[in-house]
């Protein structure tokens, strides 16, 4: 998290808001506000249950949050400006948010949104199987549809998935991979207000049910509200998918450190963070 603050500032972004539980509030602002004091303002949102149920009671059994389409809907009223979503424990790199950054300056609108679209191969693990969002894009590079694959990994050379029945379809080397990385216009917010609506008249007792921000994107693209496009980065994907990975991720950044792309400590110096670049985006 505190790597993609960091090159979320470094872009020029100008506020980040966090989507946590209540219960670790204090806990959390304890560690991040002396960090960000200063550098890029900050604001807090919770993902409570009750929230936008629209007549609906949540079941006593219900345990699990309504889902990241849900956790963007919570932040309705703090955030007024195109604005990026991200996993908070992905490492996306400095040319995504750069890449995010210029998008939402210049070209989204209330109906053209953005996912940053990471090539597949620089997303799988060297330990086993990872699942992934693959697009398709048509030749505008806009996404057409996310396809949920359960099972990819790297076989004889090739890239393949197996479905369901254990089939292997081979996936193309250039094929974009969504990680979760998203660009948005604050005309979400209602489209969203009205799918959860419809999700939970139809999912309300099922206790395990999400709302996920690939299925809402998929029905603002049915739905003929507006255009993804799929931005292509050429930066490296980090995470932990299995603990054999965990050694292989601390390699990466350690490399990244030597080579000067980041400090050896992020918030020791403000260097070009509020002298550069960000100061006047």
């Amino acid at each position: 998290m505190d790597y993609s603050i960091y090159d979320a500032i470094k872009a020029g972004f100008k506020k980040v808001v966090f989507i946590i539980r209540k219960d670790f509030a204090e806990d959390f602002k304890n560690i991040f506000e002396p960090k960000l004091k200063g550098r890029i303002e900050t604001d807090y949102v919770f993902q409570e249950m009750d929230k936008y149920l629209e007549g609906h009671t949540v079941p006593a059994e219900r345990v699990k949050p309504w889902g990241t389409s849900h956790a963007i809907l919570c932040a309705k009223e703090v955030i007024k400006e195109p604005f990026a979503v991200i996993n908070a424990d992905d490492f996306y790199g400095t040319d995504s948010f750069q890449k995010a950054h210029d998008f939402l300056k210049t070209e989204c609108k209330e109906d053209v949104y953005a996912i940053i679209g990471y090539e597949l191969a620089k997303t799988l693990s060297e330990h086993g199987s990872v699942s992934r969002g693959v697009c398709e894009v048509d030749f505008n590079d806009n996404l057409i549809a996310i396809y949920e694959r359960l099972k990819i990994y790297r076989e004889n050379g090739r890239i393949v998935y197996e479905d369901p029945e254990g089939a292997k379809h081979e996936v193309p080397e250039n094929a974009k991979a969504s990680m979760n990385f998203w660009c948005f216009h604050p005309s979400i917010f209602s489209f969203l207000q009205v799918g959860f609506k419809k999700f939970l008249d139809e999912n309300i007792s099922n206790l395990k049910s999400e709302y996920l921000i690939p299925f809402s994107a998929d029905q603002f693209i049915r739905q003929g509200k507006g255009v993804i496009k799929v931005i292509p980065t050429s930066a490296q994907w980090f995470g932990v998918t299995y603990k054999e990975d965990a050694p292989i991720v601390q390699r990466n950044l350690n490399e990244l450190v030597q080579r000067g792309e980041y400090p050896k400590s992020l918030w020791e110096h403000r260097s070009n963070l509020t002298e550069g670049k960000a100061a006047n985006a």
